[in-house]
């Protein structure tokens, strides 16, 4: 089985085979596709988050963010640095380290940026782009409490294992519907979180290996 076995491994990956930060994209939409309607199609809304990645001494780690329960959207849940598009934006990479630095302090210039993951469609109608970004080694988080309960730190290496995404199935919107999630320390990982890094596990580490084996 392919799986994660380095940071430089898990760049050099992400730099063939995910999208460019610059230029055309080529991965084709993921997601809620079949819960978004023609009319909701027109109207879906542009946005992106950051995929922070940290190389601790202990090995490298993605940053999320706890959203306070008291937010009239997805209270509670968690989720990468980011949020919709602003007319201010040049484009969903700008969008994303305005985020990151408005929610946890990323400040944009100490952001060295990897790649671009498949855009996510969700069934609330955003189609999200994943930027991956990697942080510098001594970053420590400093997050807005208006739009940040709490942040904390998972293992890429336990993102990006198979054997921790546990697929658990509900009813939304009264359709059934399967969905990812991957506890870790007390945190629930679930939905277009979960949904983002199983397509980034799926496009680096997966269907590359069916391909190795045709």
């Amino acid at each position: 089985m392919t799986r994660f076995t380095s940071l430089q491994d898990f760049l050099d990956r992400a730099g063939r085979h995910l999208d460019p930060i610059r230029g055309p994209s080529a991965l084709a939409e993921v997601g809620d596709l079949d819960f978004i309607s023609a009319p909701m199609r027109a109207r879906i809304c542009p946005a992106a988050v950051l995929i922070p990645i940290i190389p601790r001494p202990g090995g490298p780690t993605a940053l999320l963010t706890q959203r306070p329960d008291t937010m009239a959207a997805h209270p509670g849940q968690v989720a990468f640095p980011g949020g919709k598009m602003d007319a201010c934006d040049a484009d969903s990479v700008a969008t994303a380290l305005r985020e990151a630095e408005e929610e946890v302090g990323i400040e944009a210039d100490r952001v060295d940026l990897v790649a671009c993951g498949a855009p996510y469609i969700t069934g609330s109608a955003f189609r999200i782009t994943p930027v991956i970004g990697l942080l510098p080694a001594d970053f420590t988080a400093r997050p807005d409490p208006r739009e940040v309960a709490a942040t904390f730190e998972a293992p890429l290496d336990y993102l990006l294992d198979s054997a921790n995404h546990k697929s658990a199935t509900g009813v939304w919107q009264g359709q059934s519907r399967t969905y990812y999630e991957m506890p870790w320390q007390g945190y629930r990982i679930w939905g277009v979180t979960a949904g983002i890094i199983r397509d980034l596990y799926n496009t680096l580490y997966d269907q590359i290996m069916t391909q190795e084996i045709v």
